[in-house]
């Protein structure tokens, strides 16, 4: 048995209007999903279980269910990046989500569409879903901007890495 926490505002959408969504992660997990005050308990096959609790971990940090169900695609993986690691105070936390995300979700949409990958900023976390290659791509690409580098430069490195090598 796998255990999760989730944020009591995620709760909500884990379940779904009338249970419905827990069903069909159930369904789609091959798993039981409890869920008790914010402790999430997802139960079955060991394997099964492992891809439950990410999907569930997904949830709880952002992603829309239907985003967090690509996690069951092979060779597909979930992986965090805390911005409290980048930052002392709440107001630079809030400039470097701001980063993160860009005008109008222009920097979060370029970056998912040059590595291939789903990203979802939800409080002091940046989620990244997608192949373990544009996951790890992705992963360094917003750890540079959280460091401060420019968009300019995180871009082109995006760019050199996803060129086919000669």
């Amino acid at each position: 048995m796998q255990y999760v926490k989730i944020p009591e505002d995620r709760i909500a959408v884990l379940i779904g209007p009338k249970g419905a969504t827990k069903r069909k992660l159930e369904k789609r997990c091959k798993c039981r999903i409890e869920v008790v005050d914010g402790d999430v308990s997802v139960e079955g096959d060991p394997l099964d279980e492992w891809v439950g609790k990410d999907i569930v971990q997904a949830i709880g940090r952002g992603f829309t269910p239907e985003k967090a169900l690509q996690l069951l695609n092979d060779g597909h993986m979930i992986d965090f990046v805390d911005i409290e690691d980048y930052a002392n105070t709440p107001k630079s936390r809030e400039r470097l989500r701001g980063r993160v995300i860009g005008e109008a979700g222009r920097t979060r949409k370029h970056l998912e569409r040059m590595t291939g990958t789903l990203i979802c900023v939800y409080g002091n976390t940046v989620g990244v879903i997608g192949s373990y290659g544009g996951v790890a791509l992705a992963k360094e690409a917003v750890e540079m901007l959280l460091t401060g580098k420019r968009h300019a430069t995180v871009y082109r490195f995006m760019e050199n890495q996803s060129r086919p090598e000669r």
